[in-house]
C-alpha cells in the first residue's frame, strides 16, 4: 500500500498557502484490502474511503473513460495496476495534478510546479474536453488565483473554446453549474471567473441574462465606467473585498439584469429595469435550480435598489413603501443584506470605491424607528380598524423621523 498526498493540498502548500483538507490516492490496493484494513466504503462512483481514525477521504488509484455526454458520461476503472502516473493524469489542471509521498517528495510528471512558477492554468491533457465541468473549475481557480497574477494558459482556452462550440457545456445539469458559479462567487475576485467564462463563450450558454450586459451603455454622468457587464463586474468584486454573504453576492451580479434588455432608443438611460432585472432573475434561477435565499435576497434588491439610492429624498409615503416592500420589519437581517447589496452596487463603480454611502445607515435607522411601534398595544386599542391604525402609525413614525433627520 503507498499512499500519496494529492490536489489541493499540495498546490497550496507550494503556494505557501494554508491547507485545511487533503485529499489521498492509494496505490497497489483492492477494495477488499482497504475494508479489511479498517478503512470505511463510502464512494458511489468509484471507491473512496474513510481512514479509521481520522475519517479522511482516501481513494484508490483509478483511470476513467468517455462513454457518454457530459460529465456524468464516464466509467471508472480502479485496480491495483493502475499508476499514480495514470490517475494523475485524468485530473484537470497541472496544478491539481501533483502529489506528494510520504516522505514529501513531490511527484509532478506533468509540469505543475513549473506552472505555478508562470502562474498559468494549464490542463493536463486532452482528457480535460471530456467533462465540461473543467470549463467552470478553470474559471474558478482563475477568480481564486487572480490576485497572485494567475491566467489561464492560451492553449487551455482555446481547447475550452472548442468544448462550447462542441456543445459540452449545454449538457451540463443545473445544480452543477450553481454549484461551481456559488464557489466562485466566493472567491476573492469573482469577475475573473465570469470573464474567462465569457471568453471562452460558455456563459452565453449557461448564463445569457448576465453574457448580455457586456456592451449596454449607461449614464457617463451617474457610471463613469459606462459600460453595463463591467460595472457589475465590480460591484461583485467589492462584495468579495466586504467579504459579502453569497446572498449578496448573487444579488450583485444580477441587479441590473433589465437594463441588457432596455429598448435601443432609450439607452442610456433604463427606465423600468428593476422591473425587468426581477423577470431575468426569476427565469435564471428557475433553470439552474438557485437556492430560494440567494433568488429572494436578488428579487429584493433588483426591485428596490433604485429607490434605496434615493431613500433621503424619498417622502414618508414612500420611504414607508419601501421598507414594507422589503419586508423590513418581518425580516430586519435580510433588510441589512439588501442594504449591504445596494451598497456595493454604489461604490462598483469608477471612482466611488471610497465614496460615502448614507442610504445605507439611513434606512438602517428608520427601520429601528419602525420598530418601536407598539403594535400589540394599539391592536389592543383598535379592535378591527386595527390594520388602518397601524398604517397610520407606520406613516407618522416615517414622518416623524425624516423631521429630524433633517
Amino acid at each position: 500500500m503507498k499512499t500519496y498526498t494529492v490536489g489541493g493540498a499540495v498546490r497550496d502548500q507550494l503556494l505557501g498557502l494554508s491547507v485545511t483538507d487533503r485529499d489521498y490516492v492509494v496505490v497497489g490496493m483492492t477494495p477488499h484490502q482497504m475494508i479489511e484494513a479498517g478503512f470505511k466504503p463510502v464512494g458511489a462512483d468509484f471507491p473512496v474511503f474513510l481512514h479509521p481514525k481520522t475519517h479522511e477521504e482516501y481513494a484508490l488509484a483509478r483511470t476513467e473513460r468517455k462513454t457518454g455526454p457530459g460529465y456524468k458520461g464516464f466509467t471508472f476503472h480502479a485496480a491495483p495496476t493502475v499508476t499514480l502516473e495514470e490517475d494523475l493524469a485524468r485530473r484537470d489542471l497541472t496544478i491539481n495534478a501533483m502529489a506528494r509521498d510520504d516522505a514529501g517528495h513531490i511527484i509532478d510528471p506533468y509540469g505543475g510546479q513549473a506552472d505555478l512558477n508562470h502562474k498559468l492554468l494549464r490542463h493536463v491533457g486532452d482528457a480535460f474536453r471530456e467533462d465540461p465541468v473543467r470549463i467552470l473549475r478553470t474559471a474558478r481557480f482563475a477568480a481564486r488565483f487572480a490576485q497572485m497574477g494567475f491566467t489561464v494558459a492560451g492553449e487551455t482556452m482555446a481547447l475550452m473554446r472548442e468544448m462550447v462550440d462542441a456543445g459540452e457545456v449545454d449538457s451540463l445539469v443545473a445544480e452543477r453549474v450553481w454549484q461551481e458559479l456559488a464557489r466562485g462567487l466566493a472567491e476573492a475576485t469573482p469577475s475573473r471567473m465570469f470573464e474567462v467564462l465569457r471568453d471562452c463563450g460558455a456563459l452565453a450558454r449557461i448564463a445569457p441574462e448576465i453574457d448580455r450586459l457586456w456592451g449596454v451603455p449607461q449614464s457617463s454622468a451617474v457610471h463613469p465606467e459606462i459600460d453595463t457587464g463591467v460595472h457589475v463586474m465590480m460591484v461583485i468584486d467589492y462584495a468579495a473585498q466586504t467579504k459579502a454573504s453569497l446572498p449578496v453576492r448573487f444579488a450583485a451580479l444580477t441587479h441590473d439584469l433589465g437594463k441588457a434588455v432596455t429598448p435601443s432608443q432609450f439607452l442610456p438611460r433604463h427606465p423600468g429595469h428593476e422591473a425587468k432585472s426581477v423577470e431575468l432573475i426569476d427565469a435564471l434561477c428557475a433553470r439552474l435550480r438557485i437556492p430560494a435565499e440567494c433568488r429572494d435576497l436578488a428579487v429584493v434588491v433588483a426591485r428596490w435598489h433604485g429607490e434605496i439610492h434615493n431613500a433621503l429624498g424619498l417622502s414618508a409615503d414612500k420611504l414607508l413603501a419601501l421598507l414594507d416592500g422589503c419586508d423590513a420589519l418581518r425580516r430586519p437581517g435580510r433588510f441589512v443584506e439588501v442594504l449591504d447589496a445596494a451598497a456595493c452596487d454604489h461604490h462598483g463603480r469608477q471612482g466611488f470605491a471610497m465614496t460615502p454611502y448614507p442610504p445605507h445607515d439611513y434606512l438602517a435607522r428608520a427601520l429601528v424607528r419602525l420598530q418601536s411601534i407598539d403594535f400589540a398595544a394599539i391592536a389592543n386599542k383598535h379592535g378591527v380598524n386595527v390594520a388602518a391604525a397601524i398604517a397610520l402609525a407606520k406613516f407618522n413614525a416615517m414622518q416623524t423621523f425624516i423631521n429630524e433627520e433633517q
